[in-house]
């Protein structure tokens, strides 16, 4: 077992520790755990796509779009029936949906260590820093679906548009502001200001974000943290990827500490194999175009799930009693999957270069051998064949 996998189990331990030396059994329906939980995702979600290289992600927004909408659909429809074959449980739908997505505080966290080239990087990034509209959806037309509530699910539709627009506002206002701040810089002198000057402007930026971060996480406004961190992206050193980590097992201790209320360890179990299996059949069929070649198996086992599952489970329970039960030990059986399997592949594998390049193939070299071999021999006979 890795060292990341029992760092997370410790985490998880701890969490579940803390919970039953202080009897938190209602910590689950608590406002202060949603708030923290939810400001967790976020901040997640603003790391995740701060990372980015928006080249790539101009690039390849084709596999992008494609991942974020037809890729959780269908691993939605492969987790469910897994579960249905074993339990045939219809109402396991909301399930599969709960567990459809990639969480992007753990993509973050990996991120510095991981062995895939930039495109692969800025694909998986995006895919789970996009993810959530369409799971958010799935999960109110679904739940209305089994509640056989089929009436409010125009309601769940018109909620919907109104969370896209009010997003959309804070974006706005907050790549406006970012603006203003771009063009101030570039008609400056360009003569070194004093620290204080640099010291403030830095953290007149942060503030900036914290205050959109703050609106973000109260009204439930994620994806505009998610769009915010393609170009609102202040010098903030390598803080943010100490922060990330710090954020990554804080999230795994939230985690441990529904547990709880108790856990269903079986159906937890057969839900994390098949999500983390919907992930690797999805991604390879996404990836079959020859660019991601050298990528496809990390791709393929990059399923990792956390807060977003958590919350999703948190908004169920009420209409589903024992969610929680069922998706927190399929949490850890996914990011315990993520890092063995992970670890595996990258010991006997070799590393993809950063820059995209990527050795020829052993059939490559021996064409480029006979085509030289090819070159040389008739560069000799024509030679021979020169008059005198």
């Amino acid at each position: 077992m890795s060292l990341r996998s029992v760092a997370l189990l410790a985490a998880a331990g701890a969490g579940w520790a803390a919970a039953e030396l202080f009897r938190l059994d209602d910590v689950d329906s608590s406002g202060a755990y949603r708030f923290f939980v939810t400001a967790l995702l976020g901040f997640g979600l603003y790391a995740s796509t701060r990372g980015i290289e928006i080249a790539e992600f101009r690039t390849h927004l084709r596999t992008v779009v494609l991942a974020v909408t037809l890729g959780v659909l269908a691993k939605a429809a492969v987790i469910f029936g897994v579960l249905y074959l074993v339990y045939r449980e219809p109402d396991h739908v909301v399930l599969a949906v709960a567990l459809a997505q990639i969480d992007p505080l753990s993509v973050a966290a990996v991120r510095l260590k991981s062995r895939m080239s930039d495109s692969a990087k800025a694909l998986l990034a995006a895919w789970a820093s996009f993810d959530d509209p369409i799971t958010v959806l799935l999960t109110a037309y679904f739940t209305a679906f089994a509640l056989g509530a089929h009436d409010t699910v125009g309601s769940g539709l018109t909620s919907f548009g109104a969370s896209l627009f009010w997003n959309a506002v804070l974006v706005a206002v907050a790549y406006l502001a970012h603006r203003v701040w771009r063009a101030r810089r570039h008609t400056s002198s360009d003569a070194p200001r004093p620290w204080p000057v640099r010291w403030a402007v830095r953290t007149g930026l942060l503030l900036l974000l914290l205050a959109a971060g703050f609106l973000a996480v109260q009204y439930a406004l994620l994806l505009a943290l998610a769009v915010i961190g393609l170009f609102f992206r202040p010098d903030l050193g390598r803080s943010l990827d100490g922060l990330t980590q710090v954020a990554l097992y804080t999230a795994t201790f939230a985690v441990g500490v529904v547990l709880v209320g108790g856990v269903n360890i079986g159906t937890g179990v057969v839900l994390g194999v098949a999500a983390y299996a919907a992930q690797v059949v999805v991604a390879l069929v996404l990836t079959i175009p020859k660019v991601w070649r050298g990528d496809r198996m990390r791709l393929a086992l990059g399923q990792q799930n956390g807060l977003t599952a958590i919350i999703l489970a948190l908004l169920l329970e009420p209409n589903f009693p024992g969610t929680i039960a069922v998706v927190a030990p399929a949490i850890i059986v996914v990011n315990l999957l993520h890092a063995l399997c992970n670890g595996l592949y990258d010991r006997f594998a070799p590393p993809v270069p950063d820059d995209g390049q990527r050795p020829p193939e052993r059939d490559d070299r021996h064409t480029a051998r006979l085509t030289r071999g090819l070159r040389f021999s008739n560069a000799v006979v024509t030679r021979f064949r020169r008059p005198a």
